[in-house]
């Protein structure tokens, strides 16, 4: 997929060849200025007289005729130097790679050294082009009749560096592994639930485990009755699929220490069961399972990082339907933790399959927790669709996992837990907890419950209810599951690797 070069020569034949422009005043150096030379100065009077654009995100593709091998080259504005950031370079390239793949262009030269500052370094830059090229070409895999039209699909990128050739190559690859990893829990989060049933995503998750050599546990719905996993079996009752309880183990040191546990919600499709969600708030159901797919797309890029740090997936997975035998407000069910649980609201099954999910984690020697769910629309009141809600009960765990939400610009928001709102999921005559205390503070309640399983252990909760999936396209990706946090969780399990 990816070549590298340390020069690139205007007399070799090339497809495309890229190369990107900041705003100085129509100043043209290097590849630019020779490009200028061959095309007669072209080139300068076309930024002069505003034909070539240096705004940010701009693209114009400029035809050689003949005066230089290459067939055509894009200029990519890129704005003032010192204003370009890393992500807005990630959607300049992404805006390039969905123009090419539009144009059905299979080859492509990229001239990574027109893309630096002097805080964007080459290997910045070639980071930041495989990862954009990944996101920004991903297509949903849909069900519609196929035509026999072959697709034609971007397959070679050159990347023309100056700098060290092993460093550029490196910094492709990891920018690569993140994308693809995104790329497969958007996969995933898309899927139709009659698809995408429990059974399969364990599956899924057993070639995943395959493939890096992952150990991997199924429990199947015998094995959670015998360990006693009453609030996720509670939320399978109502359902023709089997649950299944899911653990992928990645050990990066030597003694199983230090492990960190990543447990992501798996209900592959929510009616609400007996408390039912209206017919509009169905539709889109198939994304309720968005946390198990970060967790499986975090599990990929760390198979193909290999970070010296210990992590244990888990995914509590069911779908949550109704039937005579499915649960009911005002059950009480007993947790594979022990503690009782009155169900005050079936439709807040996700906190029920996750506790179970947590405990199980620190069965397997978790010492950090995070957990990712599509779990509440009350975040999405408070938080919008592009900022994941969090909660936490350690400062210092939060601190790692909020700087690689930077990182990976999947901005978080921190929730509190107060108190007050540990009284209020401890409010019931009947059960040590009750699992919807009601409308206020609904995301609150959702991630002081489930703090409750984590207990002393340090947590960190996000809520991805309104960031798993987007109405609008962008630079980066279609409209539709985003696969957010499967690269956040990552980038934390690769620097807390680094760091401890």
């Amino acid at each position: 997929m990816f070549q590298v070069k340390n020069q690139i020569r205007l007399e070799e034949n090339h497809e495309i060849i890229v190369v990107g422009l900041f705003k100085k005043n129509h100043q043209l150096t290097g590849i630019q200025e020779e490009m200028n030379e061959k095309l007669d100065g072209q080139l300068a009077q076309m930024l002069k007289d505003g034909d070539i654009s240096t705004n940010k995100k701009s693209l114009t593709k400029v035809y050689t005729l003949g005066k230089i091998a290459a067939k055509r080259i894009y200029f990519i504005g890129l704005g003032k130097e010192d204003q370009l950031s890393f992500d807005s370079l990630k959607e300049c390239f992404g805006r390039l790679f969905k123009t090419i793949q539009e144009a059905k262009q299979q080859k492509v030269t990229i001239v990574l050294d027109t893309f630096t500052t002097e805080k964007i370094e080459q290997s910045d830059a070639a980071y930041a082009l495989a990862e954009a090229f990944t996101l920004s070409t991903y297509k949903v895999i849909n069900y519609k009749q196929k035509s026999n039209e072959p697709e034609i699909e971007i397959n070679d990128i050159e990347v023309v560096a100056t700098a060290d050739p092993i460093e550029i190559k490196s910094a492709l690859e990891v920018g690569y592994a993140f994308g693809k990893g995104t790329n497969s829990a958007r996969t995933l989060t898309n899927m139709p639930p009659n698809i995408l049933t429990a059974s399969e995503l364990a599956q899924y998750a057993s070639e995943l485990a395959n493939t890096y050599q992952f150990d991997c546990e199924i429990l199947d719905k015998a094995e959670m009755e015998q360990l006693g996993m009453g609030a996720l079996l509670a939320v399978n009752q109502g359902s023709e699929e089997p649950p299944k309880m899911i653990v992928l183990k990645y050990q990066g040191k030597e003694e199983w220490t230090e492990v960190i546990g990543l447990v992501g919600k798996g209900i592959t499709y929510d009616s609400g069961g007996y408390s039912i969600k209206p017919k509009t708030g169905m539709v889109g159901m198939k994304t309720d399972m968005g946390g198990a797919a970060a967790v499986l797309g975090a599990m990929e890029i760390i198979g193909e990082m290999k970070p010296e740090q210990n992590v244990v997936a888990v995914i509590p997975s069911t779908d949550n339907m109704i039937s005579g035998a499915a649960f009911k407000p005002d059950d009480v069910i007993v947790s594979m933790s022990g503690k009782t649980i009155e169900v005050l609201n079936t439709d807040a099954e996700g906190r029920l399959a996750l506790a179970d999910g947590i405990t199980y984690a620190k069965h397997h020697g978790a010492n950090y927790l995070i957990d990712v769910a599509t779990l509440t629309g009350g975040v999405i009141v408070a938080l919008g669709t592009e900022t994941t809600g969090a909660m936490t009960n350690n400062e210092q765990f939060f601190e790692q996992v909020l700087q690689a939400s930077y990182e990976c610009n999947e901005p978080i928001w921190r929730l509190p837990i107060t108190e007050n709102d540990k009284k209020r999921v401890r409010n019931s005559k009947m059960a040590d907890l009750n699992n919807s205390p009601g409308r206020e503070g609904h995301a609150i309640m959702a991630g002081t419950f489930i703090g409750e399983f984590a207990e002393s252990t340090p947590w960190v909760h996000l809520d991805i209810a309104g960031t798993a999936t987007t109405s609008k396209a962008s630079d980066l990706g279609p409209d539709g599951a985003t696969g957010v946090m499967a690269r956040t969780l990552a980038a934390l399990v690769e620097r807390f690797g680094e760091n401890n």
